[in-house]
């Protein structure tokens, strides 16, 4: 068993927009605007180290100011970031969201391309990072052959493979490895994008049987996040539905990375499957209630507290 949890993807620098009275198309709206350090695979990264696990990230940033902080502050948060490369004359990558008034996204643009610098090659040099892993995270920002390299090198190695396609419009990447993955957590978009099948709209029974076809597709685990922020799942002993809970939706960005790095959480510390999954509807809840994409002070007893049972 190893010891670390590779987290490979995005970094990123996360631009997000909340109107307060209300969006009016093309004109300037009056709203709050907030930077934060963002990118999938950060993210769950960040989430895991500050909720106790060694969490190492392979990634990519530019050398820029903006890359400089991003990789001091996931520093800070506890991250090994020993295995970021800080790529000469490109620009670190940036997530612009523009949410809508009650804090769901509403649409959202993405530069990844310094990520192209994090290559197949570049991944197998670095196999021993695989050899040493409990589990292995990737995200969409990978390219076909990266992506490629890193399922291969994850199960050479035997560690567990989990995937957050990031996007619908990088989910397609993930389809030829469904049978190797051992967690997914797509939201219900993502999953029918996934499944070659169209979205039928906000519904727990639809989204579960979309959950139902990715188990059926060889995933060990399926987590579906829902527009409301609860979630289904379906494992090899059960299904079922998680309602969210929060008092207020103030953001919704990085719920999803907060759930997710909470269920892996649980399944390197060997906990049933429901508990980690529970786990990862609290993180999701407390992340959705904070305008910040990690909540900076995230623990395991805050997790227990907020427990949905």
């Amino acid at each position: 068993m190893g010891d670390h949890v590779l987290v490979i993807g995005a970094t990123l620098l996360d631009t997000k927009g909340k109107p307060t009275a209300g969006l009016e198309p093309r004109t300037s709206n009056p709203g709050h605007i907030r930077h934060t350090r963002g990118g999938t695979a950060r993210n769950v990264a960040e989430n895991l180290a500050r909720l106790g696990a060694k969490a190492m990230l392979v990634s990519a940033v530019g050398d820029d100011y903006t890359g400089r902080q991003l990789l001091d502050h996931t520093a800070e948060a506890g991250v090994n970031v020993e295995n970021v490369s800080i790529i000469a004359g490109q620009h670190t990558g940036s997530y612009i969201a523009l949410l809508d008034a009650d804090g769901s996204l509403s649409v959202a643009l993405d530069d990844v391309h310094v990520m192209e610098n994090i290559t197949a090659a570049y991944l197998y040099q670095n196999r021993r990072l695989f050899r040493d892993a409990q589990m292995v995270i990737v995200d969409g920002s990978l390219s076909p052959s990266s992506l490629e390299m890193a399922v291969r090198l994850a199960e050479q190695y035997n560690a567990l493979l989990c995937a957050d396609p990031s996007s619908t419009r990088l989910a397609y990447k993930l389809h030829p490895y469904l049978a190797k993955l051992h967690l997914i957590v797509p939201n219900e978009v993502e999953a029918a994008a996934l499944c070659q099948a169209d979205f039928a709209g906000y519904d727990p029974d639809a989204s579960l049987e979309i959950a139902y076809l990715l188990r059926r597709a060889g995933v060990q685990t399926v987590i579906v996040t829902l527009s409301d922020f609860g979630l289904v799942y379906a494992t090899s002993d059960e299904t079922g539905y998680i309602p969210a809970r929060y008092s207020e939706m103030v953001d919704s960005t990085g719920t999803g990375d907060a759930l997710t790095a909470a269920v892996i959480f649980g399944i390197i510390n060997e906990l049933p499957v429901i508990e980690s999954i529970r786990l990862g509807a609290a993180a999701a809840s407390l992340t959705l209630q904070t305008s910040h994409t990690v909540v900076p002070d995230l623990s395991l007893d805050m997790l227990y507290d907020h427990l949905i049972i």
